[in-house]
Protein backbone atom coordinates (compact mmCIF):
# COMPACT_ATOMS: atom_id res chain seq x y z
CA UNK A 1 0.00 0.00 0.00
CA UNK A 2 2.74 2.11 0.81
CA UNK A 3 4.38 1.94 -2.45
CA UNK A 4 1.33 2.39 -3.99
CA UNK A 5 1.20 5.80 -2.23
CA UNK A 6 4.62 6.60 -3.30
CA UNK A 7 3.96 5.94 -7.01
CA UNK A 8 1.48 7.84 -7.26
CA UNK A 9 2.81 10.74 -5.45
CA UNK A 10 5.77 10.79 -7.62
CA UNK A 11 3.42 10.66 -11.09
CA UNK A 12 1.88 13.65 -9.44
CA UNK A 13 5.30 15.06 -8.93
CA UNK A 14 6.21 14.14 -12.64
CA UNK A 15 3.13 15.94 -13.54
CA UNK A 16 3.96 18.83 -11.93
CA UNK A 17 7.52 18.88 -12.83
CA UNK A 18 6.42 18.54 -16.59
CA UNK A 19 3.99 20.89 -16.66
CA UNK A 20 6.65 23.07 -15.01
CA UNK A 21 9.41 22.69 -17.63
CA UNK A 22 7.13 22.35 -20.73
CA UNK A 23 5.58 25.84 -21.71
CA UNK A 24 3.00 26.58 -24.11
CA UNK A 25 2.93 30.25 -25.42
CA UNK A 26 -0.10 31.32 -27.22
CA UNK A 27 -0.40 32.67 -30.57
CA UNK A 28 0.20 36.63 -30.86
CA UNK A 29 2.69 36.48 -27.49
CA UNK A 30 6.05 36.27 -26.76
CA UNK A 31 7.39 35.55 -23.25
CA UNK A 32 11.12 36.47 -22.26
CA UNK A 33 12.69 33.58 -20.35
CA UNK A 34 15.46 34.58 -17.57
CA UNK A 35 17.57 33.09 -15.46
CA UNK A 36 18.14 33.56 -11.61
CA UNK A 37 16.55 36.72 -12.82
CA UNK A 38 18.81 37.51 -15.85
CA UNK A 39 17.25 37.73 -19.58
CA UNK A 40 18.48 35.42 -21.47
CA UNK A 41 16.11 34.34 -24.63
CA UNK A 42 12.84 35.20 -25.88
CA UNK A 43 10.12 32.08 -25.91
CA UNK A 44 7.81 32.37 -29.73
CA UNK A 45 4.55 30.87 -29.69
CA UNK A 46 4.03 26.95 -29.16
CA UNK A 47 5.92 24.55 -26.74
CA UNK A 48 9.13 25.91 -25.28
CA UNK A 49 11.22 24.42 -22.29
CA UNK A 50 12.10 26.57 -19.07
CA UNK A 51 13.66 24.37 -16.52
CA UNK A 52 12.08 24.78 -13.16
CA UNK A 53 14.31 26.87 -10.61
CA UNK A 54 16.95 28.17 -12.65
CA UNK A 55 14.68 29.36 -15.56
CA UNK A 56 11.65 31.27 -15.13
CA UNK A 57 8.77 33.54 -17.53
CA UNK A 58 9.82 36.99 -17.09
CA UNK A 59 7.34 39.11 -18.89
CA UNK A 60 4.45 38.26 -21.57
CA UNK A 61 4.72 40.68 -24.06
CA UNK A 62 1.50 41.45 -26.75
CA UNK A 63 2.92 41.12 -30.32
CA UNK A 64 -0.27 41.95 -32.20
CA UNK A 65 -1.03 45.66 -33.13
CA UNK A 66 -3.05 47.51 -29.87
CA UNK A 67 -4.98 50.53 -29.65
CA UNK A 68 -3.98 53.05 -26.91
CA UNK A 69 -6.90 55.98 -25.77
CA UNK A 70 -5.35 59.43 -25.05
CA UNK A 71 -6.92 61.12 -22.61
CA UNK A 72 -8.50 64.81 -23.91
CA UNK A 73 -6.19 67.35 -22.65
CA UNK A 74 -6.22 71.49 -22.87
CA UNK A 75 -3.61 72.75 -25.72
CA UNK A 76 -2.64 76.22 -26.31
CA UNK A 77 -2.32 77.52 -29.81
CA UNK A 78 0.69 79.47 -30.78
CA UNK A 79 -2.42 82.54 -31.01
CA UNK A 80 -3.25 81.89 -27.42
CA UNK A 81 -6.43 79.86 -28.23
CA UNK A 82 -7.28 77.12 -25.96
CA UNK A 83 -8.83 74.10 -27.63
CA UNK A 84 -9.59 70.43 -26.11
CA UNK A 85 -7.92 67.39 -27.69
CA UNK A 86 -8.77 63.77 -28.17
CA UNK A 87 -7.14 61.07 -30.13
CA UNK A 88 -6.20 57.68 -29.98
CA UNK A 89 -2.63 55.67 -30.90
CA UNK A 90 -2.14 52.45 -32.71
CA UNK A 91 1.07 50.51 -32.24
CA UNK A 92 2.84 47.10 -32.16
CA UNK A 93 5.89 45.16 -30.45
CA UNK A 94 8.29 44.05 -32.46
CA UNK A 95 11.00 43.49 -29.66
CA UNK A 96 9.96 41.76 -26.94
CA UNK A 97 13.34 42.10 -24.77
CA UNK A 98 13.24 45.51 -25.81
CA UNK A 99 9.30 46.42 -24.64
CA UNK A 100 9.77 44.14 -21.56
CA UNK A 101 13.50 45.69 -19.96
CA UNK A 102 13.94 49.05 -21.70
CA UNK A 103 10.59 50.83 -20.35
CA UNK A 104 8.83 49.90 -16.93
CA UNK A 105 5.34 50.67 -18.16
CA UNK A 106 4.33 50.14 -21.73
CA UNK A 107 1.58 52.11 -22.29
CA UNK A 108 1.72 54.41 -19.79
CA UNK A 109 4.92 55.51 -21.19
CA UNK A 110 3.70 55.23 -24.36
CA UNK A 111 0.18 57.46 -23.16
CA UNK A 112 2.37 60.32 -21.71
CA UNK A 113 5.00 60.93 -24.94
CA UNK A 114 1.97 61.31 -27.21
CA UNK A 115 0.51 63.32 -25.13
CA UNK A 116 3.54 65.56 -24.94
CA UNK A 117 4.00 65.52 -28.29
CA UNK A 118 0.65 66.36 -28.96
CA UNK A 119 0.85 69.48 -26.57
CA UNK A 120 4.58 70.27 -29.18
CA UNK A 121 2.89 69.87 -32.14
CA UNK A 122 -0.27 71.37 -31.64
CA UNK A 123 1.14 74.34 -29.86
CA UNK A 124 3.34 75.57 -32.58
CA UNK A 125 0.15 75.63 -35.08
CA UNK A 126 -2.73 78.93 -35.31
CA UNK A 127 -5.93 78.05 -34.53
CA UNK A 128 -6.90 77.76 -37.68
CA UNK A 129 -3.80 75.48 -38.93
CA UNK A 130 -5.17 73.15 -36.08
CA UNK A 131 -8.58 72.97 -37.31
CA UNK A 132 -7.89 72.55 -41.03
CA UNK A 133 -4.49 70.49 -41.18
CA UNK A 134 -5.56 67.26 -39.56
CA UNK A 135 -3.32 65.00 -41.58
CA UNK A 136 -0.44 67.18 -40.72
CA UNK A 137 -0.56 67.01 -37.60
CA UNK A 138 -1.55 63.55 -37.57
CA UNK A 139 1.62 62.65 -39.87
CA UNK A 140 3.94 64.81 -37.67
CA UNK A 141 2.85 63.01 -34.61
CA UNK A 142 3.19 59.73 -36.01
CA UNK A 143 7.04 60.57 -37.18
CA UNK A 144 7.80 61.96 -33.65
CA UNK A 145 6.15 59.45 -32.06
CA UNK A 146 7.78 56.17 -33.58
CA UNK A 147 11.02 58.20 -32.97
CA UNK A 148 10.55 58.17 -29.57
CA UNK A 149 9.41 54.87 -29.29
CA UNK A 150 12.39 52.90 -31.12
CA UNK A 151 14.34 52.31 -28.31
CA UNK A 152 11.50 49.95 -26.54
CA UNK A 153 11.49 47.79 -30.08
CA UNK A 154 7.92 49.44 -30.34
CA UNK A 155 6.19 50.15 -33.98
CA UNK A 156 4.17 53.11 -33.75
CA UNK A 157 1.82 52.70 -36.64
CA UNK A 158 -0.77 55.32 -36.52
CA UNK A 159 -1.46 58.25 -34.32
CA UNK A 160 -4.62 60.02 -34.86
CA UNK A 161 -6.44 63.13 -33.90
CA UNK A 162 -10.16 62.42 -32.91
CA UNK A 163 -11.47 65.90 -32.10
CA UNK A 164 -9.93 69.32 -31.96
CA UNK A 165 -12.53 71.26 -29.55
CA UNK A 166 -12.07 75.38 -29.14
CA UNK A 167 -14.36 76.70 -26.35
CA UNK A 168 -18.00 77.36 -27.07
CA UNK A 169 -17.48 81.07 -26.92
CA UNK A 170 -14.54 80.91 -29.58
CA UNK A 171 -17.10 78.85 -31.58
CA UNK A 172 -19.87 81.18 -31.33
CA UNK A 173 -17.24 84.13 -32.10
CA UNK A 174 -15.79 82.03 -35.02
CA UNK A 175 -19.91 81.19 -35.89
CA UNK A 176 -20.27 85.05 -35.95
CA UNK A 177 -17.06 85.70 -38.04
CA UNK A 178 -18.25 83.07 -40.66
CA UNK A 179 -21.27 84.64 -41.20
CA UNK A 180 -19.86 87.84 -41.83
CA UNK A 181 -17.52 86.89 -44.50
CA UNK A 182 -20.49 84.61 -46.36
CA UNK A 183 -22.54 88.22 -45.83
CA UNK A 184 -19.29 89.90 -47.38
CA UNK A 185 -19.07 87.56 -50.33
CA UNK A 186 -22.65 87.87 -51.14
CA UNK A 187 -22.16 91.47 -51.45
CA UNK A 188 -19.17 91.32 -53.25
CA UNK A 189 -21.09 88.83 -55.67
CA UNK A 190 -23.79 90.81 -55.96
CA UNK A 191 -22.44 94.33 -56.59
CA UNK A 192 -19.89 92.19 -59.14
CA UNK A 193 -23.47 91.11 -60.53
CA UNK A 194 -24.83 94.53 -60.74
CA UNK A 195 -21.36 95.85 -62.66
CA UNK A 196 -21.56 92.85 -64.94
CA UNK A 197 -25.21 93.85 -66.15
CA UNK A 198 -24.27 97.77 -66.42
CA UNK A 199 -21.40 96.77 -68.45
CA UNK A 200 -22.98 94.31 -71.07
CA UNK A 201 -26.17 96.86 -70.86
CA UNK A 202 -24.10 99.85 -71.98
CA UNK A 203 -21.71 97.64 -74.41
CA UNK A 204 -25.28 96.74 -76.05
CA UNK A 205 -25.82 100.19 -76.63
CA UNK A 206 -23.13 101.09 -78.04
CA UNK A 207 -23.04 98.17 -80.20
CA UNK A 208 -26.65 99.57 -81.08
CA UNK A 209 -25.33 102.68 -81.57
CA UNK A 210 -22.74 102.21 -84.03
CA UNK A 211 -24.88 99.59 -86.38
CA UNK A 212 -27.42 102.52 -86.35
CA UNK A 213 -24.39 105.42 -87.05
CA UNK A 214 -23.13 102.88 -89.85
CA UNK A 215 -26.89 102.37 -91.26
CA UNK A 216 -27.43 105.97 -91.45
CA UNK A 217 -23.84 106.31 -93.18
CA UNK A 218 -24.39 103.79 -95.41
CA UNK A 219 -28.02 105.33 -96.36
CA UNK A 220 -26.34 108.70 -97.02
CA UNK A 221 -23.76 107.19 -99.60
CA UNK A 222 -26.02 105.03 -101.43
CA UNK A 223 -28.64 108.44 -101.27
CA UNK A 224 -25.34 110.54 -102.35
CA UNK A 225 -25.07 107.93 -105.16
CA UNK A 226 -28.50 107.85 -106.42
CA UNK A 227 -28.07 111.78 -106.85
CA UNK A 228 -24.81 111.91 -108.56
CA UNK A 229 -26.41 108.89 -111.28
CA UNK A 230 -29.36 111.61 -111.15
CA UNK A 231 -27.64 113.91 -112.22
CA UNK A 232 -25.49 112.56 -114.79
CA UNK A 233 -28.60 111.18 -116.41
CA UNK A 234 -29.66 115.08 -116.18
CA UNK A 235 -26.69 116.20 -117.79
CA UNK A 236 -26.67 113.72 -120.52
CA UNK A 237 -29.90 114.32 -121.40
CA UNK A 238 -29.22 117.92 -121.21
CA UNK A 239 -26.24 117.39 -123.62
CA UNK A 240 -28.53 115.29 -126.01
CA UNK A 241 -31.36 117.71 -126.06
CA UNK A 242 -29.46 121.05 -126.85
CA UNK A 243 -27.74 118.51 -129.17
CA UNK A 244 -31.00 118.20 -131.08
CA UNK A 245 -31.54 121.44 -130.87
CA UNK A 246 -28.66 122.97 -132.30
CA UNK A 247 -29.85 120.50 -135.44
CA UNK A 248 -33.19 121.69 -135.32
CA UNK A 249 -34.99 118.68 -133.82
CA UNK A 250 -38.57 119.96 -133.32
CA UNK A 251 -39.10 117.26 -131.02
CA UNK A 252 -36.13 118.03 -128.99
CA UNK A 253 -37.49 121.93 -128.14
CA UNK A 254 -40.96 120.48 -126.84
CA UNK A 255 -39.21 118.01 -124.97
CA UNK A 256 -36.43 120.90 -122.92
CA UNK A 257 -39.58 122.81 -122.96
CA UNK A 258 -41.96 120.37 -121.56
CA UNK A 259 -39.31 119.39 -118.66
CA UNK A 260 -38.58 122.59 -117.68
CA UNK A 261 -42.27 123.00 -117.55
CA UNK A 262 -42.25 120.16 -114.94
CA UNK A 263 -39.52 121.25 -112.73
CA UNK A 264 -41.02 124.96 -112.25
CA UNK A 265 -43.96 123.08 -111.04
CA UNK A 266 -42.22 120.78 -108.54
CA UNK A 267 -39.99 123.53 -107.24
CA UNK A 268 -43.77 125.39 -106.81
CA UNK A 269 -45.37 122.18 -105.21
CA UNK A 270 -45.69 123.30 -100.90
CA UNK A 271 -45.97 119.37 -100.68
Amino acid sequence: MEGYIIAVVLLLLAVVVILRIVRIVPQGYHWTIERFGKYTHTASPGLNIVIPIVQRVGRKINMMEQVLDIPPQDVISSDNASVNTDAVCFFQVLDAAKAAYQVNDLEIATRNLVMTNIRAVLGSMSLDEMLSNRDRINAQLLIKVDEATDPWGVKITRVEIKDVSPPADLVNAMGKQMKAEREKRALVLEAEGEREAAIQVAQGQKQSDILKAEGELEAAKREAEARERLAQAEAEATRMVSEAIANGDANAINYFVAQKYVDEQSNDDPA
